[in-house]
């Protein structure tokens, strides 16, 4: 169980520098707002701002979920695990991320793949004019889902050792 612990602290650092990094994304994509919109006064936007707007918004929802999940800030439906002891939350908790999280995440994933290499390989890129290459958006699919998958094995992992050992608390 040891093994399997250190390896849900390295999921959790990976999920965490990812969370340090995605509010820079949303800064870049307010800077690419601001800058595109006042290109446009004089008549010089551009659709690849634009998109690279949309990129890193899309960075951020996707790259960030995994932290999200790790932090608990999710959206949780506490309705009926509120009434239940600390170890059937942890119960709880684990079923609910065993038979929603992780095969939704899987299946996106098992899904998105094919769609980003198809782009990759046939180097689509988008229909506006001046648009940029679909790779980058399409590749954060895959990756933001495997990062939520990492991280629901992560939390899995740490309620079952609490389980475990008897301890009423999850760290």
């Amino acid at each position: 169980m040891r093994a399997l612990l250190s390896l849900a602290d390295l999921i959790d650092r990976l999920n965490e520098a990812c969370g340090r990094v995605l509010p820079w994304t949303i800064l870049g994509a307010v800077l690419l707002a601001v800058g595109n919109a006042l290109a446009r006064k004089f008549d010089a936007g551009s659709n690849a701002l634009l998109e690279a707007q949309w990129y890193l918004v899309s960075a951020a929802f996707l790259l960030g979920a995994g932290r999200v999940l790790k932090l608990d800030e999710h959206v949780r439906i506490d309705l009926l695990t509120s009434r239940l002891s600390p170890r059937g939350r942890l119960k709880a908790d684990i079923a609910a991320l065993a038979l929603t999280v992780l095969p939704v995440s899987l299946l996106m994933l098992w899904l998105s793949w094919p769609w980003f290499v198809g782009a990759w390989l046939s180097h689509e890129v988008s229909a506006s004019a001046g648009g940029l290459p679909l790779w980058p958006a399409r590749i954060l699919v895959p990756a933001g889902f495997a990062l939520l998958t990492l991280q629901a094995l992560a939390l899995i992992v740490r309620r079952l050792a609490t389980l475990a050992d008897g301890v009423e608390t999850v760290r």
